[in-house]
């Protein structure tokens, strides 16, 4: 009775065991095609430039990494880009040429890396884009800093500005290596002037890999100052997944499994589709970054971390804002003057009432945190009842703020930033507020295209994301004078 009642459990146990394994696998099955269930893959998916920078091109000054650059366009051209065959107002392909986004038929490629040269320059900026993104994006702030008398160079960063497949190799390695590149091509310039580093979202993780790279190896150029936009400091840890999906679409030979989403490149400066590979060089360095940074914080050693101003979008979907705090701002030495601005949502009584619960992280703690040695700066509604805002400053150690009026307001119907707004000015011709005032650019800082959901290729999401920043002045000033001070 005894070796029978054994005999049943352990029938059982197989029976529940194979189960368990068959469930996991019909989930995966379905995963894996839910994943490849994407648009067909077009050229510029599959294409790979093979005149793009990485770590171990025989690149050695930015003279060099510009001529790469050129041949890597010319490449470009005669590789991707296609005449279309529909009327130019009707084709925003961004591969096509003169379509609404085709942006070498414009005045200035700003795909390209750029440099404004000052004579007699008083400081050496470098300007570093995000994932997918491309110089374009801070070459306002580069137009502005330069007048102030700097010497601005805006890097293209590797994997950008050509074509979305091009990132589908390319290594956060890669990139940081042309980041020391551009930056000694800066101390050479400016001699012994300050130098500077601006970085918006991924180019923040690499401005950070900078700073410790330079610490690590003092005969790199020693930054003076650093300013962050949205930065890249920790993402999500869905993130880690996109090494799986790549790996899976490998194995598999499911070219589609290399790809988190497929869509037109309708966007002159930034790829809309997103390789899995970029996922994972993203996870890849903050992990790397975060590692490093508190091995230097327990050494005593973030003494020499230049002084750091960031801003960041107190809802943000594409970085983890919190870790902004508890990965950088906390491990940073006091007395040195780094402050964190964050742009607050629009609590006016029109707007809050709409808001989900729980997707506002809470900041009042870093209000009156005993602890904080860094100035925390909230941009804010003045009361419930305007949309006029104003920043409440608090010092290290001061609970009580210093109020000043921005003399600026929330537009309606925004609710809160983004992101990806905090680079554009609401002037600016693609990504701004409008009115479009040039037919032959496509315009889509005021896209609503409304109509019956599912239809379209577009992302109701996307058009919905915020696009640019109403306080675009007051950031651009306090910048300068980050750098000037």
């Amino acid at each position: 009775m005894k070796k029978m009642v054994m005999s049943t459990a352990s029938y059982a146990l197989k029976c529940f065991l194979y189960g368990i394994v068959g469930a996991v696998v019909m989930l995966l099955i379905v995963a894996v095609k839910m994943m490849n269930n994407k648009p067909d893959l077009q050229l510029w998916h599959e294409v790979v430039l093979d005149e793009e920078f990485s770590e171990d091109s025989e690149v050695s000054t930015f003279a060099e990494y510009l001529e790469l650059e050129k041949r890597l366009f010319q490449q470009l051209d005669e590789l991707i880009i296609t005449d279309g065959d529909t009327p130019e107002l009707l084709n925003v392909n961004r591969y096509t040429r003169g379509s609404l986004a085709d942006a070498t038929a414009w005045d200035v490629n700003w795909n390209r890396s750029f440099e404004m040269p000052t004579k007699n320059a008083k400081s050496g900026v470098l300007l570093l884009h995000g994932l997918t993104d491309s110089p374009y994006s801070l070459r306002l702030l580069g137009e502005r800093l330069s007048k102030e008398g700097a010497h601005v160079v805006g890097l293209r960063i590797p994997g950008h500005g050509t074509v979305p497949s091009a990132l589908t190799e390319t290594t956060w390695q890669d990139m940081a290596a042309a980041v020391r590149i551009a930056m000694r091509h800066l101390g050479v310039v400016v001699g012994n002037q300050p130098l500077y580093i601006v970085g918006f979202s991924n180019g923040g993780a690499l401005s950070v890999r900078y700073a410790i790279d330079a610490i690590d190896d003092p005969s790199l150029p020693q930054l003076e100052g650093m300013t962050l936009l949205s930065p890249e400091i920790g993402i999500t840890r869905m993130a880690v997944f996109s090494i799986w999906q790549e790996r899976i679409g490998y194995v598999l030979r499911l070219n589609k499994l290399q790809w988190q989403s497929v869509l037109p490149e309708y966007d002159p400066y930034k790829y809309t589709s997103f390789p899995a590979n970029a996922g994972m060089l993203a996870h890849n360095m903050t992990v790397a970054n975060r590692g490093r940074f508190h091995e230097l914080a327990k050494e005593g050693r973030l003494l020499d971390f230049p002084r750091v101003l960031a801003f960041q979008s107190i809802v943000d979907s594409t970085v983890l804002a919190p870790a902004l705090v508890h990965d950088l701002f906390d491990l940073l030495p006091g007395d040195v003057g780094h402050e964190l601005v964050v742009y607050d949502i629009n609590r006016s009584a029109e707007m809050e009432p709409l808001v989900k619960l729980g997707k506002i992280p809470d900041v009042n703690h870093l209000e009156s945190l005993p602890t904080r040695d860094y100035i925390f700066t909230l941009i804010t509604n003045k009361t419930r009842t305007k949309a006029s805002v104003e920043s409440r400053t608090y010092l290290p150690g001061v609970h009580e703020p210093e109020v000043d009026s921005l003399g600026m307001e929330w537009p309606l119907p925004i609710y809160s930033l983004s992101h990806v707004a905090l680079p554009f000015a609401e002037q600016d011709p693609i990504y701004g507020a409008g009115p479009r005032e040039d037919k032959s650019r496509i315009h889509l800082g005021a896209l609503a295209i409304r109509g019956e959901k599912g239809v379209l290729a577009i992302a109701a999401a996307d058009m919905l994301r915020q696009r640019w920043n109403p306080f675009y002045e007051y950031q651009e000033q306090r910048i300068v004078d980050h750098f000037t001070e």
